[in-house]
């Protein structure tokens, strides 16, 4: 389940612990405290509060300039496109205010909570516990690759030491090629660290401490970000990729949909799904499905556009273009098609990783040569899990429309899966180029020279507080601090 916890019940925890401490006693020279008011949090409590809002900032969060994935990511990669406030990411513009709030917010409420997590339980602490550790090793690697992906170049090696016995307030920018070699060499610690049958962990609001599964979700994620170096680390990944699939025991990676790493909603408030608050609880219609998704589905003969969208009155599934000025825009709320109850449902999952996911990595894999094994058989294995999400099985002749494979249509099928994953898309769409939209509708008011996003530029508080540390990953990044500054892992 998804945590009922929030900050205000774990700070008022805090504050009880802090108060305690405070208290006079008979003699003044003894302390008194209460089994029952701790003087610090565990990580049972770091661990649902650190998942929670990790992962409801990358889905979507409810709060206006928080939205990074439907007021930005969903828009760029046109699987949502807007009726009105085009100016709200469609049209290529970002608040200053989404960039700095989740800058902030993936470092302090998702890192901050797995860094003290490592931090107690650790084998040097007081109360070591490699299942807990491993587990916070493999979200803190999958929050700093967001950073990373979103942003260049970011405090790595020096990051979340604030609080540390020997603190850095002004933490250096390393580059992309070390970040994900930290990344990468985390995700197999932790794989080591995690011990089916080890020591219990709680608070698991992910996988309900099936260690199993998180040890499969460290590998699966270990090889996303091999696949995502290839083009430039191509030795270094092809020895992962080789390690991995060469050991299934050692290094277990998904299996089926039952293995997908998603957050599990509930109907209760605050553990509703992020869309759910925004769309159906805070009534705003501001979003339909892009025409370049429909279109393209639409052709195929896709059956999942019956779970990602409702049909218009006239039982269609139809969208509008992105980037119309809201004059136009909101011409097309009769005709353009809303987003689907199975992603607006109060307890509908909240999704990071998937077995389709993994098979498009493995395929693209084999196509360039990373990886061995059927191209083909991972293609079509991944288009089928992709419908199972849904309850659904591709229809006759749909693996013959999709095209024989190809790097191109290996990315093509990824983003029609990622629906939802917005941020995961974008990454992949400027990563690999694919899958090749069409050319912005005429009518289109397009800023950021008509150029799609290609990172976030850094926020203000960064240049006002660590300005040194910023210019050097701007250096780093090899471009001005804009969105049209190409990633390191670019391939095009």
């Amino acid at each position: 389940m998804k945590s009922i916890l929030t900050h205000k019940s774990i700070w008022m925890t805090a504050l009880a612990g802090a108060l305690s401490i405070t208290s006079c006693t008979k003699d003044f020279d003894s302390m008194n405290v209460s089994p029952n008011s701790p003087t610090a949090i565990g990580p049972q409590y770091l661990l649902p509060t650190g998942i929670e809002t990790s992962v409801d900032r990358y889905w979507g969060h409810r709060d206006r300039f928080e939205r990074i994935n439907i007021d930005a990511a969903e828009l760029y990669v046109q699987h949502l496109t807007r009726n009105i406030y085009s100016n709200e990411g469609d049209d290529y513009t970002v608040s200053p205010a989404l960039i700095s709030n989740n800058w902030k917010g993936f470092f302090n409420d998702g890192l901050l909570n797995f860094q003290r997590i490592i931090n107690q339980t650790n084998a040097e602490s007081a109360s070591p516990n490699a299942n807990y550790e491993g587990v916070a090793l493999v979200m803190r690697t999958w929050v700093f690759s967001l950073l990373v992906d979103m942003y260049g170049s970011i405090p790595y090696t020096d990051a979340i030491k604030g609080t540390a016995s020997d603190p850095v307030y002004t933490p250096k920018y390393d580059s992309m090629e070390t970040i994900y070699a930290g990344l990468l060499n985390d995700l197999k610690l932790a794989n080591e660290k995690l011990t089916v049958g080890g020591p219990a962990i709680a608070g698991d609001i992910l996988y309900s401490g099936d260690i199993l599964k998180w040890k499969k979700f460290a590998n699966s994620l270990r090889l996303r970000l091999a696949n995502r170096q290839a083009a430039k680390k191509p030795a270094e990944s092809k020895a992962i990729f080789t390690e991995i699939l060469g050991d299934a025991t050692k290094f277990p990676i998904f299996t089926g949909n039952a293995d997908n790493a998603s957050l599990k909603c509930t109907t209760v408030l605050p553990s509703n799904n992020e869309w759910n608050q925004i769309l159906i609880q805070g009534g705003r219609t501001d979003w339909n499905i892009s025409k370049t998704l429909a279109d393209k589905m639409n052709a195929l003969g896709d059956t999942r556009i019956t779970v990602y969208a409702n049909p218009n009155k006239d039982g269609l599934y139809q969208g509008h273009a992105n980037g119309l000025p809201d004059a136009i825009a909101t011409g097309y709320l009769a005709t353009s098609s809303t987003i689907g109850k199975a992603f607006t449902d109060a307890a509908a999952p909240e999704v990071i990783m998937t077995y389709a996911d993994l098979n498009f990595i493995l395929a693209e894999a084999v196509l360039d040569g990373d990886a061995t094994g059927d191209a083909k058989k991972y293609f079509e294995e991944g288009i089928t899990a992709s419908f199972a999400q849904y309850g659904l099985t591709p229809p006759a002749g749909y693996f013959t429309k999709a095209g024989p494979v190809s790097k191109e249509k290996v990315l093509e099928q990824k983003w029609i899966s990622l629906f939802g994953q917005g941020v995961e898309a974008w990454i992949e769409w400027r990563r690999t180029g694919f899958p090749v939209f069409p050319a912005a509708d005429p009518r289109a008011v397009l800023n950021n020279g008509g150029v799609l996003p290609t990172r976030f530029n850094y926020p203000a508080s960064e240049y006002s507080l660590n300005a040194a540390s910023v210019a050097d990953g701007v250096k780093l990044n090899g471009g001005a601090d804009d969105m049209k500054t190409k990633l390191w892992w670019a391939e095009k």
